[in-house]
Formats: structure tokens, C-alpha cells, sequence
């Protein structure tokens, strides 16, 4: 133990004398400069699209509706659904209809300026089906390769902490 003290000593010593050595010596003129602040390196594109929008996703197996608000949830900056991107009643919910929509209010957003999101998605919950449809995949498949950041996806389902009735009677629905 004593002898690993006095090595480390022993290295430390020619350390000292050499900053010894320097002090001894003149010391150089002084002249006045000002401190140079470093600015961040920050692109044009990044400065332009700094703010974060919320994108709300409902997707059931009839549709796919994208609603992007501020970051408040108040004011609606784009909003677009699956049927509004396809003629047939029956492809409103399909995945290729979540991407046309998606497609719609990403270029929106990226045209105002919006350069993160935060993705909430939202089945139809409750007594119906308690997972979103296969839309919202899509939805996310698409906002990444947007070109916006993604910074958070998170579920929203409204699950019940009690069973809740279903509709149709206590005979059910009849055919």
C-alpha cells in the first residue's frame, strides 16, 4: 500500500516542477479580447420548423380520421379522414386511406412550419372494439416517413373500469 502512494507521488512531482517552470517565466502580454460566444449550429430547415403539434388519430374499422392541433389541443391546424381520400364506403377504414390522409396533414403541417408531432391514438373503446384498426399503424408508417419527428406515440383508448352494456337488448340483435 505504501509503495503505490509513493509511486503515484513520484509521478506526480515532475508534473508539478514543470508547472512551476512555467509560472517562472515571464508572462505574456496582456491584451484585451472580447469572449467569443459559439452560437449553436442550427440549419435554416430546423429554425423554420421548431414547434410541435398534437395529431389526433381515430381509427375504427369504418374509418380513419387524422385531426393535427396545437400543442394546447385548441386550435385545429389540418385535418383529414379516410373517406374523404377514396369513393368507396368500404375502403374508408383500410390502411391505404390512413396513408393518403396522413400524406394530406403532414404536408399541411410541414407547410406551417411544424417540425415534431405527438401522435395520440384512439380506438373506438369502451363497449366496442378496444384496440384501434389497422389504419393507425399506417398512420404512424407514414408520419415517420414524412419527414416530421416523431417525439411521442401514445394510446388513448377510453377502456372502461367497469363492463359497460352493449347496445341491442337483453335478446341481442335480431336478424
Amino acid at each position: 500500500m505504501a509503495k503505490k502512494t509513493e509511486d503515484k507521488k513520484e509521478i506526480l512531482k515532475p508534473k508539478e516542477e514543470a508547472e512551476k517552470e512555467v509560472l517562472k517565466q515571464e508572462p505574456a502580454k496582456e491584451t484585451k479580447t472580447e469572449p467569443v460566444q459559439e452560437k449553436p449550429i442550427v440549419s435554416e430547415s430546423t429554425k423554420k420548423r421548431d414547434k410541435v403539434a398534437i395529431v389526433n388519430v381515430y381509427s375504427s374499422k369504418n374509418d380513419t380520421i387524422i385531426t393535427a392541433t396545437d400543442i394546447t389541443g385548441a386550435e385545429t391546424l389540418a385535418w383529414a379522414s379516410g373517406g374523404m381520400m377514396v369513393k368507396a364506403h368500404r375502403e374508408e377504414g383500410r390502411p391505404y386511406a390512413a396513408m393518403q390522409a396522413t400524406t394530406k396533414v403532414m404536408d399541411q403541417l410541414k407547410d406551417k412550419g411544424i417540425g415534431f408531432v405527438k401522435i395520440r391514438i384512439r380506438g373506438p373503446g369502451g363497449n366496442k372494439a378496444k384496440t384501434p384498426a389497422s389504419g393507425a399503424q399506417a398512420v404512424v408508417r407514414t408520419a415517420a416517413r414524412s419527414g416530421v419527428r416523431i417525439l411521442k406515440i401514445e394510446d388513448v383508448t377510453p377502456l372502461p373500469t367497469d363492463s359497460m352494456k352493449r347496445k341491442g337488448g337483453r335478446r341481442g340483435r335480431r336478424v
